[in-house]
Formats: structure tokens, C-alpha cells, sequence
């Protein structure tokens, strides 16, 4: 038993970027209905092709809640429209590993582990944060609040508990030492109403390991979660950002990601130096039971050798935001998935998945 004062920045952890070596992607079988009325069983096919996507090149981790849903879950990737297209599939099915950890949703981003890691000792360590479904807004989430202790006792590691409400999606890393959030999620009421801004960034030092936190503002209309940050603005490399921006001076969005971006501008990293930005457009519109969903290019995944894009069938910007974000990753390919179905359960890859860095 860790004692309590014992903080993972104490012990030389802290949380990598995205953009840095992975050993595994961890998500969440969907299974919930009411995430996608209506839509559940169309979601399945971008779903395992993002699956397959990664998997051709690095573990896929999938909490499942028993063999039967694994069984489920293995029928759908092998018979996938993209699975068709596979020449060969057995080896891409060997990197995929199911786990028995019944969870309540499919958003792993913010209900999975937080992986630290310390770099001189050769050891990962997880931080299971609190989790209540983003302000109490889905009852029950008592299955995904135990996820990363479920991950740790499995794969034997330390996890720390801070005791205090966080999600995945509300943060972003650059690597060396600043992390990037919202004063509308991370202050919202519906999450640690007992903190001050103050206190809050205590957390985040002491269990990310970081040394410099960027508030922006407000997240995209449509969003459940009170503005989370990979919606809006994702780190690319340790000093460069990209960031959504609305042209269209009637839409909702108009106006708070103008403000984002000035926020942006007169930020400063960890060493004082300005931030590298670079515009990402928003898609149209998408409408769908007369409700504007949260679509949003920056919703992506890193991983190793891809980066996995939502595409939203909006011919224009569709392109333009692949061809923004590939001089980004030279290294890597830049791949986009057709995400109007996912978009309707209000999020897209990136919350559905976590990274376990490489140690």
C-alpha cells in the first residue's frame, strides 16, 4: 500500500505525449444503446476499421464485459467492410487482446487509465482518476469509474488514486511538461465543487507530473462534456498546435473559437517560448434529430505509424483538414474514417480510445 502523500510526480512519473511511442491502444466495446439511439449497430463498422487501422502495426487492448461479448465483438472486426479488404487478417487479429472488464460505456478516453511513466526506473504506473460521466449527466458509471484499477491489478502495476473527478479528454500534453485544458470543464461545477483553480492545478501537477498548465476557455457547441480539450486543440509536437477555427461569422462556433485562438497567441510553453499554430477548419454542420453534434477534425488518434482522422462526408473540408494535418505527421500516415454514425453518440475516436506509452 502506497502512502497517500506518495504522488506519481514524487516518484519521477509523468504523462507522455501522444505523439510519442506506444506499446498499446486501449478501448471500450460499445454496447449502450442509448449512446447511439438508433445508431448502435451502424457504428460498428468505422468502428472496427479503426480497430483494424491500428492493429496492423501495434496492440489493440479491448475491455469487454465476458466471453460472450468478445465473441461479439471478434465477429464484428473479422466481418467489417474493411476487414474484406484485408489481403490477410490473421496476423492484424494478433495484435488484438480482449479483456474482461465490463464497463457501463465505450468512452475509454475518459473512463480508461491514465498511464505515467518514469523513464530512468523503466516503469509505468497508472492514475485512476475519479470518473462520474461527465457531471453525473449518464447514470450508472460505477463499471467504468473501476477501469484503470481493474487494468492495473491485471497487468500488475502501481496505481495511484488522486480521489478527485478528471477525464482524458479534458487534457492535453506536449511531452515536456505543459499541459493543456479548459476553465469550462476542469471548473465546472459538476466535477469538484469543493476545489478551487488553485487546488485543481495542485492535481494536475502532482498526478501528471507536469509543470505548466494553458487554460483556454470554452469547448464546440454540441459537447456533453463541458468543453473538452480534443475538440478544440491538440499538440502535434512538443511546441506546436493545431486548432479548430470557424470562417462562417453566423455559426454558433464563430465567435468562442476566434476567442481560443487569441488565448492561443499569447500562451508561452514551459521554456517561454510562443506556440506554434496551425488552423484546422471545422466541418459543416452536423445535424442529426434536429441536435448539433460536436463534430471535429481534432478528435484524432496518434498512433505509432498512423494518425486516424474523423471525416464528417463534407467534401471541402473532409480534404482540407487530411491535407493540414499531414505535413504535421511526416512520419506517420494521416488516414480519415467516415465518423457521421460515431459523432451521434457526441464523440469520436479519440474519446473512444487511451494510449499505453512505451517503456
Amino acid at each position: 500500500m502506497m502512502k497517500p502523500d506518495l504522488t506519481p510526480r514524487s516518484l519521477g512519473f509523468h504523462f507522455p505525449a501522444e505523439f510519442e511511442k506506444q506499446s498499446a491502444m486501449w478501448l471500450s466495446w460499445p454496447h449502450k444503446e442509448a449512446s447511439w439511439p438508433g445508431k448502435l449497430d451502424a457504428i460498428y463498422d468505422p468502428y472496427c476499421e479503426f480497430i483494424l487501422q491500428i492493429a496492423d502495426h501495434q496492440r489493440v487492448n479491448i475491455n469487454v464485459a465476458d466471453a460472450t461479448m468478445e465473441r461479439f465483438a471478434l465477429e464484428k472486426i473479422m466481418h467489417s467492410k474493411f476487414a474484406t479488404k484485408l489481403p490477410t487478417i490473421s496476423d492484424v487479429l494478433e495484435n488484438i487482446r480482449f479483456y474482461h472488464h465490463p464497463t457501463n460505456d465505450a468512452w475509454c478516453r475518459d473512463h480508461g487509465p491514465a498511464f505515467v511513466i518514469n523513464r530512468e526506473l523503466a516503469e509505468i504506473a497508472i492514475v485512476d482518476w475519479g470518473y462520474n460521466a461527465w457531471g453525473d449527466k449518464y447514470p450508472p458509471y460505477d463499471l467504468d469509474d473501476v477501469i484503470p484499477t481493474l487494468i492495473g491489478e491485471k497487468m500488475g502495476l502501481k496505481v495511484f488514486h488522486p480521489g478527485i473527478v478528471m477525464e482524458g479528454g479534458s487534457v492535453e500534453f506536449n511531452g515536456k511538461g505543459t499541459l493543456l485544458t479548459t476553465t469550462a470543464c476542469l471548473l465546472n461545477k459538476n466535477r469538484n465543487p469543493h476545489l478551487s483553480q488553485k487546488e485543481i492545478e495542485q492535481y494536475l501537477y502532482d498526478y501528471y507530473g507536469i509543470d505548466h498548465i494553458l487554460w483556454l476557455h470554452e469547448g464546440i457547441v454540441g459537447d456533453d462534456t463541458d468543453g473538452h480539450i480534443d475538440d478544440i486543440t491538440r499538440f502535434v509536437n512538443h511546441d506546436t498546435v493545431v486548432t479548430v477555427i470557424e470562417t462562417d461569422k453566423d455559426d454558433d462556433n464563430y465567435k468562442l473559437l476566434r476567442d481560443n485562438i487569441s488565448r492561443i497567441r499569447k500562451m508561452r510553453l514551459q521554456d517561454g517560448k510562443q506556440l506554434n499554430i496551425i488552423e484546422l477548419p471545422m466541418p459543416s454542420p452536423v445535424i442529426y434529430e434536429d441536435q448539433r453534434l460536436p463534430a471535429s477534425y481534432a478528435n484524432f488518434y496518434i498512433s505509432n505509424d498512423k494518425v486516424i482522422v474523423p471525416t464528417f462526408r463534407d467534401e471541402k473540408n473532409d480534404f482540407k483538414a487530411l491535407e493540414i494535418l499531414k505535413p504535421c505527421f511526416p512520419d506517420r500516415k494521416v488516414i480519415g474514417i467516415d465518423s457521421v454514425d460515431i459523432i451521434w453518440g457526441l464523440g469520436s475516436f479519440h474519446c473512444l480510445s487511451q494510449q499505453q506509452p512505451f517503456i
